[in-house]
């Protein structure tokens, strides 16, 4: 009796199973033929020409912004684009550039690319392209994509004034892949300390890291500070790799869940690089997705010292599905949590736009400032693997809080740089003077040491606010000055060397460098933090 009991149990779940996924299926059909037959009805009964294609893009894209804020609609001609800085290379001449005045000028060659192969250099005009005049308000990023950019042995001549020479040179370039590198700057602070940034979890990163790494543990390494300060993600296996770097064998990187997805974890393996020296990782609210997901491991396992303020809160995966078309659309499958079990992802039930306020909201609420305006309610209270108490609810808080500098706020700083005079200006000066300041100084740190930023230079960023429309306001100078003058020495040394001597520069008065290094220096005080003391 039990048995027939136990068997009509099963049957019947069995039915209501099925019919519940036949109903969901065919709600499903009623609703694609409901969007299906709209689409046909605008197209042949609407009053006035539509757009068909046009009007099919924008109804996912309003059905997917109902959904959550990271779920995306990709058109086909954006999905390459949309990759491309993940997959760590392009295809094109290898210059870094920038549009003044309306002109293409470079500042300088990919090393080893087909522009520095044919005698491309620093501070050259692109005046021509193919014959036809490359300059003026037709100029933009989207035309210099368009015309220098293109696959691999297709060729381009570019005709290029080089400083006062009155007449133009011509050059024909092959195009070939060029490398996109996602570590912005690998150097050591002094013996023993080393320091890495990293731009973004791209296809490469892992390979960039260990090189990055192995360069500086041969100069003597023994604790490493990594910089994740505006790191807005990337890939995850990339994010992984990078985990495994520190952590021993067979310890939780991440998990994965959502309603559709089962739990999926992915732990480390024996080969880590860097698993018991000290470490700082650097974090700010630029810090999401999978910065995120290494700055929560590391905590988690105590693995190394968080500094900066709390990240964004990205903890949605993104699953991507191709379209018949061969657009794309990228739809949230499930939440990322670290190892302790914090949710990564930030609340976002207000709607899109209300999400979209969330930096505001920090700034309003003082968070850039105090780290006691941020408050956790104990629900999502979680523990290290040493028992230190952590918070779950939206990003990663740091174990020790920098405010942001004050210098930021000035208004004459902030229109300088919205107004691209700061840029500007260095990078003419840059340009007009790099053989005579590598002459006077040799290489780098000497110009480090010595370089300063006089009276001449600021007299000539003056023109250069008011060229910009920029209003000059001496006390707003005075209140940003020390900042003003270090940002003008870092932004010519990196028109003058590499992205590196910027950061470089830029460590000077950088507060979170600064407390990193005070920690990594005192083993009693980095022992204690991961300690909870």
């Amino acid at each position: 009796m039990k048995l027939q009991k136990l068997f009509f149990l099963v049957v019947c779940c069995s039915v209501v199973m099925t019919t519940t996924a036949q109903n969901q299926q065919s709600k499903t059909q009623m609703n694609a033929q409901k969007l299906g037959t709209t689409l046909y009805l605008i197209e042949n009964f609407y009053v006035d020409t539509a757009n068909i294609d046009k009007v099919t893009e924008d109804a996912i894209i309003a059905a997917l912004k109902e959904l959550d804020p990271h779920s995306a609609y990709i058109s086909k001609k954006d999905v390459e684009k949309a990759n491309e800085p993940l997959v760590g290379s392009f295809e094109g001449i290898g210059v870094t550039f920038q549009l003044i005045r309306d002109t293409i000028t470079v500042i300088s060659p990919v090393a080893g690319g087909p522009s520095e192969k044919v005698g491309i250099m620093a501070g050259d005009q692109f005046i021509k392209i193919d014959g036809e005049d490359a300059f003026g308000k037709k100029v933009d990023n989207e035309y210099v994509q368009k015309h220098l950019r293109g696959k691999k042995g297709t060729k381009v001549t570019v005709s290029v004034k080089r400083g006062d020479d009155k007449e133009l040179i011509d050059f024909e370039i092959t195009r070939d892949k060029i490398p996109l590198n996602s570590i912005n700057a690998a150097y050591m602070f002094d013996n023993h300390v080393g320091y890495i940034k990293l731009d973004r979890f791209a296809q490469e990163s892992a390979n960039e890291f260990k090189e990055a790494f192995a360069k500086l543990q041969a100069q003597g390494m023994e604790s490493l500070v990594f910089d994740l300060r505006g790191n807005t993600g990337g890939y995850l296996n990339t994010a992984i790799d990078l985990v495994d770097q520190f952590l021993t064998e067979d310890q939780l990187v991440v998990f994965t869940e959502g309603i559709h997805s089962p739990r999926q974890e992915w732990r480390s393996t024996k080969a880590g690089l860097y698993t018991t020296g000290k470490l700082v990782v650097l974090i700010d609210e630029g810090s999401a997705s999978a910065s995120e997901i290494f700055s929560g491991a590391m905590q988690d396992h105590d693995r190394g010292v968080v500094i900066g303020r709390r990240s964004f809160g990205k903890g949605l995966v993104q699953r991507p599905f191709n379209l018949p078309d061969g657009a794309q659309i990228r739809l949230t499958t499930s939440r990322y949590h670290t190892p302790s079990g914090r949710c990564i992802q930030r609340p976002y039930e207000n709607g899109v736009e209300d999400y979209a306020k969330e930096m505001t909201k920090r700034l309003e609420h003082g968070e850039y400032y105090h780290a006691d305006s941020i408050h956790f309610p104990d629900s999502l209270k979680f523990k290290t693997d040493c028992g230190r108490t952590v918070y779950g609810g939206g990003g990663i808080m740091p174990d020790i809080f920098i405010p942001v500098d004050t210098a930021y706020n000035s208004k004459l700083y902030t229109n300088l740089v919205r107004k691209g005079a700061l840029n500007r200006f260095t990078t003419d000066y840059a340009l007009k003077h790099r053989d005579e300041i590598k002459a006077q100084y040799r290489d780098f740190e000497r110009y480090n040491n010595d370089f300063t930023v006089g009276k001449d230079l600021v007299e000539g960023l003056k023109k250069a606010a008011l060229e910009a429309k920029v209003e000059w306001d001496d006390e707003q100078f005075a209140r940003s000055e020390k900042f003003i003058l270090l940002q003008m020495k870092a932004l010519i040394a990196r028109n003058v060397w590499e992205t590196q001597q910027y950061y470089q520069v830029m460590a000077a008065t950088d507060h979170g460098i600064q407390k990193a290094m005070e920690i990594l220096r005192s083993e009693k005080d980095y022992k204690n933090i991961l300690k909870g003391k």
